[in-house]
């Protein structure tokens, strides 16, 4: 614009009549040499600083491109929780997944049923696109079991203080098959629903020593507050066909689990023939809970064993 000014200045003169005096030329000539010296100084220092912008730019493009390349995709890791829990007791392995990069989904168990529960577990594994790690806790490992059953894109199985039952066995015959459980003395009075069935509950005031003894104790009142019930007959339903037989399984339990005996989760980590079983000294039945840099660490193992 000061250059479109200065020109409209000096108009009248750079179009004088060739007849005017010698030094009305001459300062034709000068004054046309600083107008277009000025505007060349000025388009070079816009080419120079649009040059050193590029130059800038480049690596920046380079290293965002090499970054992209440098996580290549991963699979989704999907999150059943058990019975008298929800998915928040996944929170802890939720972030530290997340900041490895893993797409996560907490799974909703509605907790009526293996059959039932696991056809809706199915449906959001069938959802996702490409390799999935199938998560269950408790009674959720009857769950994924029977969800991961003919699903192509579910590559590992992780057992998280949780059942594998073979078909026809069921969550409280496998509880009792060995000793250690002190899960019914420290249940509530079932309550009775309307279609006829019960839900089942663990008394608040037992919750934290029965459930999470090894959780800071107002966490564990917290969660004895927000528990979900699980019906009574699907403690009691047989199990389908387990896709433990087919897809390669991972265990992680506690020593000091007073759901599931910890030698009925050694005898099912052995049947299954788990790549790895993982022991945690005085860690209860939510282990995910109280030591979820152990859980996680068990789910990163088999998610990375898919490319193996």
């Amino acid at each position: 614009m000061r250059i479109q000014r200065r020109l409209a200045i000096c108009g009248p003169l750079l179009n004088s009549p060739s007849s005017a005096p010698s030094d009305l030329v001459f300062s034709q000539r000068r004054i046309k040499e600083i107008v277009m010296t000025k505007f060349s100084r000025r388009i070079g220092i816009a080419l120079v600083a649009s040059s050193v912008g590029l130059a800038i730019l480049a690596p920046l493009q380079a290293a965002a491109q090499s970054g992209a390349a440098a996580h290549p995709s991963k699979p989704t890791i999907v999150l059943v929780h058990g019975a008298f829990a929800d998915s928040s007791s996944w929170d802890g392995v939720v972030r530290d997944l997340k900041t490895r990069h893993y797409p996560v989904i907490a799974a909703a168990n509605p907790l009526r049923g293996p059959k039932f529960d696991a056809a809706a577990v199915a449906s959001g594994v069938d959802s996702v696109k490409g390799p999935v790690v199938l998560v269950g806790h408790s009674y959720g490992g009857s769950v994924i079991s029977e969800a991961a059953s003919g699903k192509t894109n579910v590559k590992a199985l992780v057992f998280v203080a949780a059942f594998a039952p073979e078909a026809g066995e069921t969550a409280i015959g496998l509880t009792g098959k060995f000793p250690g459980s002190t899960l019914g003395p420290a249940l509530a009075p079932a309550v009775s629903l309307a279609d006829g069935g019960k839900d089942l509950y663990i008394q608040q005031d037992k919750f934290p020593a029965q459930f999470a003894a090894d959780v800071p104790l107002e966490k564990a009142r917290l969660m004895a507050v927000g528990q979900r019930p699980i019906s009574e007959a699907a403690l009691n339903e047989p199990a389908e066909a387990p896709a433990w037989k087919s897809v390669p399984s991972w265990f992680i339990y506690g020593d000091r689990d007073k759901n599931i005996p910890p030698a009925a989760m050694a005898f099912m980590a052995e049947r299954a023939k788990a790549v790895k079983t993982v022991v945690i000294k005085g860690a209860s039945h939510v282990v995910m809970t109280s030591q979820p840099d152990a859980v996680t660490k068990v789910i990163v193992e088999a998610a990375a064993a898919l490319d193996r």
